[in-house]
């Protein structure tokens, strides 16, 4: 655990206070259980403040359009049980803790689900779905705002840190989430869970990283996608395509942008040896932009728009990632071939004046926790500016947030198992981060072939994040997951297949990548092979 996060614990560590099940009204009967509420013990540092149960029906349930997600109904969903636990630290916070526990056909097992962006967890599809499947599920808000785009939460009235929500929303939270949610499914089923999982993406992703370095007992499994790891870095990184744009004085139009996305897949797609609209291994793109322009491209409307040498210079640098003034990289830029939209997209207001707006996370981390200003102007950032906030952000938070050790050493002692698959098309968190924390942690713990015993990387060509672009994402990773940990059969390759159906692939574990044969269907899985970078 982070020395900060260690001092901060220490400094609010009450006695530990139990709530009776008698602090509610009689439950109702749920298959062999009843819903009611149980005996919680507050984890150190914290206190119960309520529990609450409340009996949910199941059947078909619905969920509301959140600001990056609109749901599919869950169908099929038996009779569960929800406790909802609220705790605080310093009394200022007040964290929400839902255990959802099934009233027949549970499985023995717990799964915590992970949250996106700034919202520290989900208690929406994830969390029912976890249900359906047989788990006790488990998730937090860390005491912090439902919207994934709200950081209103980081100051508190005098405009500093809110060192307690930001302790929670990095770790805490989330490791206290996992001993609460043992805990109440013990009291609730009479015996103990028999295996604990993770599951997230994301941020849920970066959640799930951390449980392993700072946490390595909580979940024998973690299953952690597309994870922002080194957040200090990446939250301030993927603002580089705004400064690019504002301090050259030039944005391309999304039109523009979007035909540097289809040459370089024309260019570089036919280099893994078969033509499918996707390019396996972008960092291998050597596509140079200045060979677009001059290119009249035929854009909505009608509108023919010819590419210039300025155009061609940003996507360069928006493809090269940021530098400092040496021009050394600190981080790596937006994979070629990925969709230009969140990092790059332009807007134009009324007067026809074009703008870079900037990824909401990023310009919500340099607003709120770097210049601590809520109404900070990120268009105003210059070259120099930016270097200054990148090494601010990882003086400041790495510490507390960076999920950035690559020593494991705990988590393999433990017998944890660590899957993760990440898309080589990911528009907002560039696979480069993921992969260089997994060449860290191969330094530092001996080698693939050992890290490989129980960390295992996939990476899925033609993917975005978390899922969803050209190329085929895995099917069932939580299922490999189990497999793994309960039975020992470490996964070689996740099964993985389009939203449609029409394209698979067996993703290999990393170093490994799958590489087509050179003949059969490049729609189909078995037409690959695993074969090292």
């Amino acid at each position: 655990m982070r020395l900060w996060t260690k001092l901060v614990l220490a400094a609010l560590a009450p006695a530990l206070l139990v709530v009776p099940a008698s602090a509610e009204p009689a439950g109702r009967a749920i298959g062999d259980t009843t819903c009611a509420p149980v005996p919680v013990s507050a984890p150190a540092g914290a206190r119960i403040e309520a529990v609450r149960a409340e009996h949910r029906p199941g059947g078909t349930v619905t969920f509301p359009q959140t600001p990056l997600s609109a749901p599919a109904p869950i169908t099929d969903v038996p009779p569960y049980c929800q406790l909802t636990i609220t705790l605080t630290h310093d009394g200022n916070d007040h964290v929400t803790v839902a255990v959802a526990l099934p009233g027949a056909g549970w499985t023995g097992r717990l799964q915590a689900v992970g949250g996106s962006a700034y919202a520290a967890g989900d208690f929406g599809a994830p969390l029912v779905q976890a249900v359906k499947d047989g788990y006790a599920g488990v998730t937090t808000d860390a005491g912090v705002s439902s919207n994934p785009l709200d950081t209103s939460w980081g100051l508190t009235a005098d405009g500093a840190v809110n060192t307690t929500l930001v302790t929670n929303f990095a770790t805490r939270s989330v490791h206290e989430s996992a001993v609460i949610g043992k805990a109440v499914t013990r009291a609730f089923y009479g015996r103990p869970v028999s295996y604990s999982y993770w599951n997230g993406c994301s941020t849920g992703g970066r959640q799930g990283y951390a449980e392993a370095q700072d946490h390595p007992r909580d979940f024998d499994g973690v299953l952690a996608n597309a994870p922002a790891v080194d957040w200090t870095r990446f939250a301030v990184a993927t603002l580089w395509p705004q400064t690019v744009m504002h301090n050259d004085r030039h944005f391309p139009s999304d039109c523009v942008l979007a035909g540097f996305r289809r040459a370089a897949i024309e260019a570089c797609d036919p280099a893994d040896g078969v033509t499918d609209g996707i390019i396996d291994r972008p960092e291998d793109c050597r596509y140079d932009p200045r060979t677009l322009v001059g290119t009249t491209l035929l854009c909505t409307g009608g509108a023919e728009v010819t590419v210039t040498a300025a155009d061609a210079e940003v996507v360069r640098k928006v493809w090269a990632g940021p530098t400092d003034p040496r021009g050394r990289s600190l981080w790596a830029g937006l994979p070629k071939g990925a969709d230009f939209g969140w990092l790059a997209g332009t807007q134009v207001d009324e007067n026809g004046v074009p703008s870079a707006p900037g990824f909401p996370v990023a310009t919500a981390w340099v607003r709120t926790f770097l210049a601590k200003q809520p109404s900070f102007d990120t268009a105003t950032i210059t070259y120099e500016r930016f270097v200054e906030l990148f090494h601010q952000s990882v003086r400041e938070y790495d510490e507390v947030i960076g999920t950035s050790d690559p020593d494991l050493t705990g988590f393999r002692w433990a017998g944890g198992k660590l899957l993760t698959f990440v898309g080589t098309a990911d528009q907002l968190i560039p696979p480069g981060g993921t992969l260089a924390y997994r060449d860290r942690v191969e330094r530092r713990m001996g080698g693939a072939d050992r890290v490989n015993d129980f960390y295992r990387l996939f990476l899925a060509p033609g993917v975005e994040h978390c899922g969803g672009g050209a190329g085929p994402a895995p099917t069932n990773a939580l299922g490999a997951l189990v497999d793994w940990v309960e039975h020992g059969r470490a996964p070689a390759t996740l099964p993985a297949a389009t939203a449609d159906g029409s394209r698979t692939r067996d993703l290999c574990a990393y170093p490994r990548v799958s590489r087509y044969r050179g003949y059969g269907d490049p729609a189909v899985a078995s037409s690959y092979r695993c074969a090292l970078r």
